[in-house]
């Protein structure tokens, strides 16, 4: 794991009463799916701070939601990839959110469709208030795809603070894991700053679900 600046603020901080209060990961008491909006005008009017999950289509999003959330059909889970379409809340132990954008990429959806999906992304990326950090899914298994280093790119560009996580771990020994994620990080060197934090994960087996966890509880302890 890549711990750096880009990521969540404050990952530098190394207080006593910060490194003691890490050592017990969050547990996820409730988890409820509040609304669904269409763009971004239709997005809650709340004080929650949100962390978004994107990724292409068929990246897993919606199984490693629900592999956070301890549940199997929180997020729906399709057998066509492309399904969801909105922006979807969920409210994380009456505290936080975690939002399921739309993914990016899949070919079999019409050509307003795709523009619809990308303008959707693109405002609530750029323009909610609420968000705090952005997952970004990265199918573990496939050398670095154009579509994932641009859309990488196209955050750091902004200034939106991300962490990549690496999915469907458990289909890879763990040294070709970390091959592919090393691997991705210099594809993507040309496009960052710093480089972001580095996660994996995978919805089978729940491995990598303490790791995005302490990620958001890092986040939520900062102001």
């Amino acid at each position: 794991m890549v711990l750096a600046g880009k990521g969540w603020p404050g990952f530098y901080r190394r207080g006593r009463a910060t490194m003691l209060a890490l050592r017990v990961i969050m547990k996820i008491k409730s988890a409820t799916f509040q609304l669904s909006a269409a763009d971004i005008g239709a997005c809650p009017a709340w004080a929650w701070r949100e962390f978004a999950f994107v990724g292409r289509s068929n990246v897993g999003k919606s199984s490693l939601i629900n592999m956070l959330c301890g549940k199997t059909n929180l997020a729906k889970v399709s057998a066509l990839p492309g399904k969801t379409q909105l922006v979807n809340f969920f409210l994380m132990n009456e505290a936080w959110c975690l939002v399921d954008l739309p993914g990016y990429g899949f070919a079999q959806v019409t050509k307003q469709q795709k523009y619809d999906f990308s303008v959707l992304i693109r405002e609530y990326l750029e323009q909610r208030a609420n968000l705090t950090g952005v997952f970004v899914l990265i199918d573990s298994r496939l050398p670095p795809q154009r579509i994932d280093l641009d859309f990488v790119g196209w955050l750091e560009g902004r200034g939106v603070p991300f962490a990549l996580v690496f999915t469907k771990a458990d289909k890879l020994a763990p040294a070709k894991l970390q091959a592919n994620m090393d691997l991705f990080q210099e594809a993507a060197g040309p496009w960052l700053g710093a480089a972001p934090e580095l996660l994996f994960s995978s919805s089978k087996t729940g491995g990598g679900r303490i790791g995005i966890l302490k990620s958001i509880e890092r986040a939520l302890q900062q102001p």
